[in-house]
């Protein structure tokens, strides 16, 4: 069966082609700044994606007999994990939902390629609003605003599902602790396949990371609000896009930044060891689900592939269980591998509702 995979993000559309489980093709389509921005809302980018995935198929002669088509869910509303049919409830509320990011094309470029391929089904696989937080995890100090997660459930997912099926046991039967750590960082206790805490990485909760500003003191951000120096846009940017390392250090390029501490550079030393220490101590919080019985800490994302990162934090984790680490994020795989345990029966589709 042939499987057709898109993952739109911010500045790339990444394509593949598998053949059951084996990749055919993998392409990274790069976007420029200049032609994103004649587009003045993200879902206006669609047509121009489209014809971007159909061109590049046809310039590697790939048919378009395709037995599915899935795409990376978008961050239209809270959901359970697992992999759903795309419809056409799916497809208004992505095209109206607040939250706004690339990722909320992939499920529209699915179901309008899918559709005119004859016998081909359209499918998403555990969204960043996968939503399967414990009631006590749910509750903040504020009735007002109680508390959501948005996080890289796909990857962290699959990376747990690998890290299960090296050890021989399911997935389904462990405890572990995710951390995925890209231009945001998101941390999960997966208990027993689900994922009961998470926070929300898009909006900046938890730790801070290359791209975003972390859990902020709310008295000094509200009074931030009122003082009349930023606009709104400009003060939600200061959270996450334009926060974080690049805040500190004005750039989110971790093999920069490495070349700068080998270099002499303290405050960049200081900065980086400082992200290092919240993202450790927002692990081991999640360690209070547990009650300390964790089978092991998982890291992942591109932040993984930093060797300074994952040593010095491993030195603050390393006391609460076994820590192994998977560079990169494995979302095609993912996402391809869903669709296809869906096509042989191995997994139910969920209808979106």
């Amino acid at each position: 069966m042939n499987i057709l995979v898109i993952n739109p993000g911010s500045t790339t559309t990444k394509v593949a082609v598998y053949e059951d489980a084996k990749p055919r093709l993998l392409r990274h389509i790069s976007h420029s700044a200049e032609e994103l921005s004649q587009f003045e809302e993200v879902t206006d980018q669609y047509a121009f994606r489209k014809q971007i995935v159909i061109d590049e198929l046809k310039r590697m002669n790939v048919p378009f007999d395709f037995s599915a088509v899935i795409g990376r869910g978008g961050l239209a509303k809270p959901i359970s994990g697992g992999v759903y049919e795309i419809n056409q409830k799916m497809l208004d509320d992505t095209r109206h939902a607040i939250h706004k990011h690339a990722c909320d094309l992939g499920c529209i470029l699915a179901y309008e390629i899918a559709k005119d391929i004859p016998g081909c089904r359209s499918f998403i696989a555990d969204p960043g609003v996968v939503d399967e937080l414990s009631d006590l995890a749910r509750i903040s100090g504020s009735p007002l605003m109680p508390r959501i997660c948005i996080w890289h459930a796909l990857n962290q997912r699959a990376i747990a599902r690998r890290y299960a099926n090296e050890i021989g046991k399911r997935y389904e039967d462990l405890n572990l602790i995710v951390c995925h750590m890209g231009g945001g960082i998101s941390i999960a206790a997966h208990d027993h396949g689900r994922a009961v805490d998470a926070n929300n990485a898009l909006d900046g909760e938890g730790p801070f990371s290359p791209e975003r500003a972390g859990s902020l003191p709310a008295a000094d951000l509200v009074r931030l609000c009122y003082s009349g120096k930023y606009t709104e846009s400009q003060l939600l940017k200061r959270i996450s896009g334009q926060a974080g390392l690049i805040a500190h250090l004005g750039t989110n390029d971790m093999k920069e930044i490495e070349r700068r501490i080998a270099a002499g550079d303290k405050h960049a030393e200081r900065i980086v060891d400082a992200m290092i220490y919240h993202t450790a101590k927002n692990i081991v919080a999640e360690g209070a689900w547990f009650c300390g019985k964790v089978d092991a800490i998982l890291l992942t994302g591109g932040l993984a592939r930093s060797e300074y990162v994952v040593s010095r934090l491993r030195q603050r984790i390393a006391f609460l269980a076994p820590t192994r680490c998977y560079p990169g994020e494995d979302e095609m795989e993912a996402l391809a591998s869903n669709a296809l345990a869906v096509l042989r029966g191995q997994r139910e589709a969920k209808t979106y509702v």
